[in-house]
């Protein structure tokens, strides 16, 4: 096959498979298994969109800047984790809503993470004196919810404490938009093709800068737990004297292994995806 019959979706296919051992190599490894569906589900990303495509083709370097952000945050591109969206003719990558979600979950402190977009039809009420979460009364059967005038978020700890509640004005959510990179990309934006979204990820935003959202908290509490198991054990007392009592650690607390909440299945679309995971497996064979 000629270099000009080859198609716009099978440009941005080689380049991708070009860099598939460093993509696959970054990824965490829970999703060291998913792989294939990982790469096509980027390259499925790129195929509903023209003008995505079109800036994967004219900048690939931007694009694999992108899938490596995205692989080493363990997060699945073209998905509501982590978006690829077009700006200035090159390929940006987001992180989603869901994305944000996830690392707070992978880390491990959380059992489970509430995030809330509020209409001007719901009834909110929250007074962080009083309250240790807001209250949020919704009328799904009511009709129209009206216009998003806000969001919030918190999350339920491993110990069953709340975490700091973060609210989100309308003021806050103009000042993330403004502030984001993909905005100025218009329809293509996912401030225009998922405000709503966009909306939660800024509420899930804010409220991970109180809740641990690294796997670095896991390696932290297993290596506390190391550091308890190899402590020296006290020096025997002189025989005149009886011996010590033990001293209780400071640190007991085993922390449960934490399951990866990410499955990185990718969801089915047909023959297309299907050929796509085998041109990407076929290729790694070589």
């Amino acid at each position: 096959m000629t270099s000009t019959a080859i198609s716009a979706i099978d440009v941005a296919r080689q380049n991708i498979g070009a860099y598939k051992g460093e993509l696959l190599a970054a990824l965490p490894s829970h999703l060291q298994d998913k792989g294939v569906g990982w790469l096509t589900s980027s390259l499925s990303a790129l195929r509903k969109n023209d003008f995505l495509l079109k800036c994967a083709n004219q900048d690939p370097g931007s694009l694999i800047v992108a899938l490596s952000q995205a692989a080493q945050l363990g997060l699945m591109p073209g998905t509501d984790e982590y978006y690829l969206t077009p700006k200035a003719g090159k390929v940006l990558g987001v992180v989603g809503y869901q994305g944000e979600v996830e690392l707070m979950y992978r880390a491990g402190a959380v059992s489970s993470v509430i995030v809330e977009n509020v209409f001007a039809n719901d009834k909110f009420s929250w007074n962080p004196g009083t309250m240790t979460k807001p209250l949020h009364e919704v009328d799904w059967f009511g009709g129209d919810r009206g216009q998003i005038i806000g969001s919030y978020a918190y999350a339920i700890m491993k110990d069953g404490a709340v975490s700091k509640v973060v609210v989100v004005d309308k003021t806050r959510i103009e000042r993330a938009k403004s502030a984001s990179a993909s905005a100025a990309s218009g329809k293509n934006s996912p401030w225009t093709t998922d405000e709503a979204a966009m909306v939660l990820k800024t509420a899930a935003h804010d409220l991970a800068k109180w809740v641990p959202t690294s796997a670095e908290y896991i390696r932290e509490q297993v290596r506390a737990v190391r550091d308890v198991a190899n402590e020296p054990a006290p020096a025997p007392a002189p025989a005149a004297e009886p011996p010590a009592a033990p001293v209780a650690s400071p640190r007991q607390h085993h922390p449960e292994p934490v399951a990866d909440t990410l499955t990185g299945e990718l969801v089915d679309e047909g023959e297309q995806n299907a050929a796509d995971a085998a041109w990407f497996a076929e290729e790694g064979a070589k």
